[in-house]
């Protein structure tokens, strides 16, 4: 299958861990972020502070491209990243906000 029609998770990881591939396209992203309980917008939001809060930066470039796909504004993401610093931690925030401004004025 050509990198274009492959979902992140397949090129991420191919044939190393089809299941999770599969969970994470069928469930995940299928089901959980398909859910009407909340927006894509807000679940954008909570992930991302989530993933802040937990320090995977590994996953945040994604997920605030994702995040600002979904509607978010850079000043929305700066001022949640703010609001962050000072429960999830300094550096945390320090460290998405400067991964934010990579991703914003590339």
């Amino acid at each position: 299958m050509p990198d274009q029609e492959q979902t992140r998770a397949q090129q991420l990881l191919g044939d190393t861990a089809p299941e999770l591939v599969r969970l994470t396209d069928d469930v995940l992203f299928g089901r959980v972020w398909a859910d009407q309980g909340l927006s894509r917008r807000d679940r954008s939001l909570v992930t991302v502070a989530a993933l802040v809060t937990l320090y995977r930066p590994e996953q945040l470039d994604s997920h605030l491209r994702l995040a600002l796909a979904n509607g978010l504004s850079k000043d929305e993401l700066v001022a949640a990243l703010t609001h962050l610093a000072f429960y999830a931690g300094w550096p945390s925030a320090m460290s998405a906000m400067t991964r934010l401004k990579a991703i914003t004025e590339a």
